[in-house]
């Protein structure tokens, strides 16, 4: 059984088509999903799917791009929802920062603080984390490790081939594999994977974004983790069914709430 870990199907991209995308993935063997929190605007949208369908859930959380619109308040009405089993995405993103030095440390410290509250607030909620990180490694482990995120663990989503972040598998953090791990400029990817402990391994796609080969440019949807799974089974030179029960293992370990 193959799970879509992170996927936005909360996105308009998805509002025409959204059943034919969920019975495409279940023919294929992709039997559920997570909608990870991003735009806290989207969360009733992500309940109203989630009610929906069997085996998808989501999680509450604001994408650091959105830390303007952090509300813990509004997060914790969110959070009892029997199908919220995360929170997140969470974490830090200087890839946009301001050019301006003053602005900059604004932006970065906002980011740091609302990063800190989510951590607290899955500690609070004894869920999980969904972490992002992007051109900010060093910060993120480094908030991850001090405000003692290991009482959750969590998966780092999308996860950027940084040596820095390979130690946060001792704290009771997985690594999220997407479609990236397909692209031909993955040179980094492809050579750190096998560095990452096998049992710490899960799928994602990131969909509507990061399309993988061979189907770039396109939407991306749930059917398309089966493309990553094929790519690590390659990589790591493991027969794809074995892999595919290590990491329903896996998936299974970190979100205990998929059937």
């Amino acid at each position: 059984m193959i799970i879509d870990t992170h996927v936005h199907l909360d996105d308009k991209r998805y509002d025409e088509d959204l059943d034919s995308v969920i019975k495409r993935a279940h023919e294929n063997g992709v039997r559920g999903a997570l909608i990870p929190g991003a735009d806290p605007k989207d969360l009733q949208k992500a309940i109203d799917i989630c009610e929906r369908y069997e085996n998808i859930y989501f999680a509450v959380g604001v994408h650091p791009y959105h830390a303007k619109e952090f509300d813990i308040d509004y997060l914790k009405r969110f959070a009892s929802h029997p199908k919220c089993i995360a929170v997140g995405e969470c974490g830090l993103d200087y890839f946009r920062l301001s050019k301006d030095d003053k602005a900059k440390g604004i932006e970065k410290k906002l980011q740091k603080d609302i990063f800190i509250a989510q951590i607290r607030l899955a500690i609070e909620l004894k869920k999980p984390l969904i972490v992002h990180i992007r051109e900010a490694s060093y910060d993120s482990k480094e908030i991850l490790i001090n405000e003692n995120a290991r009482e959750v663990g969590g998966v780092l989503h999308c996860y950027n081939a940084s040596e820095i972040l390979l130690e946060l598998d001792k704290y009771g953090f997985y690594f999220g594999i997407g479609g990236v791990i397909t692209f031909k400029n993955a040179k980094k990817l492809v050579e750190i994977l096998p560095k990452i402990p096998l049992q710490k391994i899960i799928l994602e796609t990131d969909g509507p974004y990061l399309t993988p080969h061979p189907h770039r440019g396109e939407r991306n949807e749930p059917l398309y983790t089966t493309f990553v799974q094929k790519r690590i089974s390659e990589i790591l030179d493991i027969e794809e069914n074995k892999l595919e029960n290590i990491i329903s293992q896996n998936t299974n370990s970190l979100f205990k709430e998929f059937k």
